[in-house]
């Protein structure tokens, strides 16, 4: 399929399979939250750790997950169910689920992936968008730094306002790779591997990035 009728997007519906359009690629770069790893499982594990807090409710984590399958406010619908909200303990609850230490993993399929394509002398990099503490607390879960040459946050480029499809990431991506691996390196010999299509590749195709979508069916926004 095709994004805006420019550039031909790639749709995947298992990473392995990108090894089949690396033609020509030098770099390829992945969105993190459902696409490396599934962020339900990171849901899941700051659920977890609420439930470890409020000790006086039953079933905390499985009610906190029934709320957000339903597409609700989890955590305004449980402290309200269970007649104990007030603004601090709401406040208290979100600082255990973004300060947590994510109970998350790659697949062995998506490490032997990383591995390979390494291997093969491809450069490796991650683009993600989110708060820095967050996000950095799933790249050391994940211990991606074992597998990823670069990876750039977003909001670490100065604020929410640099998220995706802001171009700037892939451009300090593309300066990057050029300093430290290879200055010939251009943006047509970059790949981008995302799930999110309303975000992942708008940039993408403004600069010539090849565009992979990944249609995760376990992920969050599916």
């Amino acid at each position: 399929m095709c994004a805006s009728g420019k550039t031909k997007m790639i749709e995947i519906k298992s990473l392995i399979e990108i090894e089949q359009y690396l033609d020509g690629i030098k770099v390829v770069i992945f969105d993190l939250d459902d696409t490396l790893y599934n962020e339900v499982d990171y849901v899941k594990s700051g659920y977890r750790k609420i439930a470890q807090f409020l000790t006086s409710v039953r079933n905390c984590e499985e009610k906190l997950f029934s709320y957000f399958l339903n597409r609700k406010n989890a955590i305004d619908e449980l402290l309200n169910a269970e007649g104990i909200f007030s603004q601090e303990l709401k406040d208290k609850c979100l600082d255990v689920y973004r300060n947590q230490s994510p109970e998350i993993s790659l697949s062995e399929e998506t490490i032997q992936l990383l591995k390979k394509l390494r291997k093969n002398g491809y450069i490796l990099g991650v683009i993600t968008d989110g708060r820095p503490e967050g996000q950095r607390a799933k790249i050391k879960a994940l211990n991606l730094f074992s597998y990823i040459d670069e990876i750039i946050i977003t909001d670490e480029l100065g604020g929410a306002e640099f998220r995706k499809p802001c171009p700037l990431a892939f451009e300090k991506m593309l300066k990057s790779v050029k300093e430290k691996y290879d200055n010939k390196i251009e943006f047509n010999q970059m790949c981008y591997v995302g799930d999110n299509i309303r975000k992942d590749f708008i940039a993408c195709e403004k600069k010539g990035i090849k565009s992979i979508w990944f249609t995760n069916i376990n992920g969050i926004y599916n």
